[in-house]
């Protein structure tokens, strides 16, 4: 077993140094955000949308085709203008993302944490983050305590066998790391920093925040799967004979 988690480790550790390599090909994120951004239009429909985002401090780095994490989602930059980027939002990114929801939660005027893909070079400060949101959690309370506050984010069951204690989450872009675990709520430490270089602090109770797995724990999980299906269904001669051999 201890071999097998070892093959699956060097496996999920060898595909993100060839995504970085590659550059071009897939996207890497880190969840250390960068810059904050402000939205100043958001158009939605069934199929899809285009959001538009004021983001002056990055700007000048930005270019049309490059990727770039919004909130922990990954947009490709579609137009840049004054400072300004905007993207295209599909189908499926609204099914999966606050984007669409009306509660308020995204909105024009609302603050968006934003990272750059990572780079050959750069160092990695957070966690794996693909920018592929998973879900969508709630906000339950952002409580100071000292210097610090405490942020806590409830996720849906099925999301929850993901939640490890003192392992990562992808909190609308944001690598935190689970501090407490219960009843379906996660609680991460926030320092001043994140608090004030994130749009952390302007969350509020209810207020939908992006999800994202730890990738580690969804290979693991395939691994097993595949793993135990293999011992309950054994290869046979019928099986051959299908498959053309």
């Amino acid at each position: 077993m201890l071999l097998g988690f070892s093959l699956v480790l060097s496996a999920f550790v060898a595909k993100c140094c060839t995504l970085i390599r590659r550059g071009s090909a897939s996207n890497v994120f880190t969840g250390i955000i960068e810059h904050l951004g402000t939205i100043e239009s958001l158009d939605l429909h069934r199929e899809g949308g285009r959001v538009t985002i004021h983001a002056p401090s990055l700007g000048p780095s930005l270019a049309v085709a490059n990727s770039i994490a919004v909130n922990g989602c990954c947009l490709t930059i579609t137009g840049i203008h004054n400072g300004r980027f905007s993207a295209d939002l599909s189908g499926e990114t609204l099914s999966k993302t606050s984007f669409c929801l009306s509660d308020g939660s995204l909105r024009v005027g609302s603050r968006v944490n934003l990272e750059r893909p990572l780079t050959a070079g750069k160092e990695f400060g957070g966690h794996v983050v693909l920018g592929h949101v998973d879900t969508v959690g709630n906000a339950t309370h952002l409580t100071p305590e000292g210097e610090n506050w405490w942020y806590g984010v409830r996720v849906p069951e099925d999301f929850a066998r993901y939640i490890v204690l003192k392992g990562s989450i992808s909190i609308d872009g944001i690598s935190l790391t689970v501090a407490r675990w219960r009843d379906n709520v996660v609680e991460a430490a926030i320092i001043p920093y994140t608090y004030d270089h994130t749009n952390i602090r302007n969350r509020k109770p209810g207020d939908a925040v992006n999800l994202e797995a730890d990738i580690l724990g969804k290979y693991i999980e395939r691994y097993l799967e595949a793993r135990n299906q293999s011992v309950d269904s054994p290869l046979t001669v019928a099986d051959l004979v299908r498959q053309g051999f």
